[in-house]
């Protein structure tokens, strides 16, 4: 397993990490297999999206912000509950096939890392399993 840093400078923001994880494939020199692209925070996540235009992304998490605003209601005392349901409904993790060494994305996909309650210093997991 190998660990990417990522350092976010907002509440909520959609960052690309795909550069780093195609670098991590390529110096690590895997081949074929799948790559399971993770992040261990309860208040982050990890999504495959467009990643050609940037209004995507920020479509996106305006969407989300709208469909789950931070309610002074929540029960929860550290005030990010917010922070913790966009988690659950994007997803801690994703699945990338590797074939001859290269991530098999569509033309337009990036893998992002999703951050709902920064800014933070955030860990992104990447375990390579052969076939």
């Amino acid at each position: 397993m190998e660990t990417i840093s990522v350092r976010t400078n907002t509440r909520n923001s959609f960052i690309d990490i795909t550069g780093k994880v195609v670098s991590l494939v390529s110096s690590k020199g895997w081949g074929d297999g799948i790559l399971v692209v993770y992040t261990p925070h309860t208040t982050s996540a990890v999504t495959i999206n467009e990643n050609a235009d940037p209004d995507v992304q920020a479509d996106m998490n305006s969407f989300l912000s709208k469909l789950i605003p931070d309610l002074p209601d929540f029960s929860h005392a550290e005030g990010n509950s917010d922070s913790h349901i966009k988690s659950s409904l994007v997803w801690c993790s994703e699945t990338v096939i590797i074939e001859n060494g290269q991530l098999v994305l569509g033309t337009w996909q990036g893998i992002y890392f999703c951050e709902f309650d920064g800014p933070r210093n955030r860990k992104v997991h990447v375990k390579f399993i052969g076939y």
